[in-house]
């Protein structure tokens, strides 16, 4: 006998900018490179009927449940937020949703319930939302075998940075979490905005405390680690507590082709614990060359012992 479960993931949707134009005041910061950038070239890549097919297609494939890894927003405007509320209820119940914040939706500090605050039903744990910015990562989501362990990289930097931090005080309290999931015989799906290794020269975009996260999942172990940032498709492994843990990153959601980056992708996970332990099937789904819709990229199998994982 086996338990199923599917879900989705994909990432960096960057929804168009509202059209009413900001005020100077809100733009005299990092926000004005952003907003320029958006409107001579980003709104050419980021197209919402992408998207739409996108959303199209996952439900199409009925996934039991939704991880979006950040950058909903691209320049962090009060107005960009409500939008992106809106856009979150249109797509799924919070129980059905999980979404983790991105750089971009911290490209400048913006209070709580103006900003990130208002995504707080899709980004908390079983047990309640927290109204307190600095108690509401991690957060726990427990469906059927799996386990989703929300992190936020989601910092404010300098102009022209886009690294992200987690910091001592959540690193701490995900690895206890997730020694206490991998006890109770939880598939371990760990899911953040900035990939968990990047080579030095991706220093100004990188996850600067990647290698305390690293030596984390060492210790507790983890099936799985899901993110965004990079507009890439990636598949890597990371060592685990007894072997290594697939790193799966997606492209942007809303992504057209283009010179710069990769076109549209999402990933469908299918999830099986049997007797012999973990059976995880990965099936990437793209924006077709016509751009009518997605269509197959491929799958691989994960091939996941209980308590250790490995990409096979």
């Amino acid at each position: 006998m086996s338990v199923e479960f599917t879900f989705a993931h994909f990432s960096d949707p960057h929804l168009p900018l509202p059209d009413e134009r900001p005020s100077l005041r809100m733009l005299l910061n990092k926000r004005l490179p952003g907003w320029l950038s958006w409107h001579r070239a980003r709104h050419a890549v980021h197209r919402r009927e992408v998207l739409q097919a996108l959303q199209h297609d996952v439900a199409a494939h009925g996934a039991e449940h939704m991880v979006i890894t950040g950058d909903l927003v691209n320049v962090a405007l009060p107005a960009e937020f409500a939008a992106a509320r809106r856009w979150l209820a249109e797509l799924g119940e919070p129980s059905a949703v999980t979404v983790v914040p991105g750089n971009h939706d911290r490209t400048v500090d913006v209070p709580w319930h103006l900003g990130l605050g208002q995504w707080l039903p899709w980004m908390s744990g079983d047990g309640g939302a927290t109204v307190d910015e600095a108690a509401a990562f991690p957060f726990v989501r427990v469906r059927g075998p799996v386990a989703f362990l929300g992190l936020s990289t989601a910092v404010t930097t300098p102009l022209f940075m886009a690294s992200g931090r987690l910091g001592a005080e959540q690193l701490r309290r995900a690895e206890s979490l997730l020694a206490d999931l991998g006890r109770r015989g939880l598939f371990r799906v760990v899911a953040l905005h900035h990939p968990p290794l990047d080579s030095a020269r991706q220093r100004r975009k990188a996850l600067v405390d990647r290698d305390a996260l690293q030596a984390c999942l060492a210790r507790v172990g983890a099936e799985l680690v899901v993110h965004g940032h990079r507009h890439h498709s990636r598949l890597d492994c990371i060592p685990g507590r007894g072997q290594p843990i697939a790193v799966v990153g997606a492209p942007s959601a809303s992504a057209g082709f283009s010179r710069k980056g990769e076109a549209a992708r999402w990933h469908l996970f299918r999830v099986r614990c049997t007797n012999e332990g973990w059976q995880v099937t990965l099936s990437v789904r793209g924006l077709a060359a016509d751009g009518s819709g997605f269509e197959s990229k491929g799958s691989w199998t994960l091939a996941c012992e209980r308590g250790v994982s490995s990409a096979a």
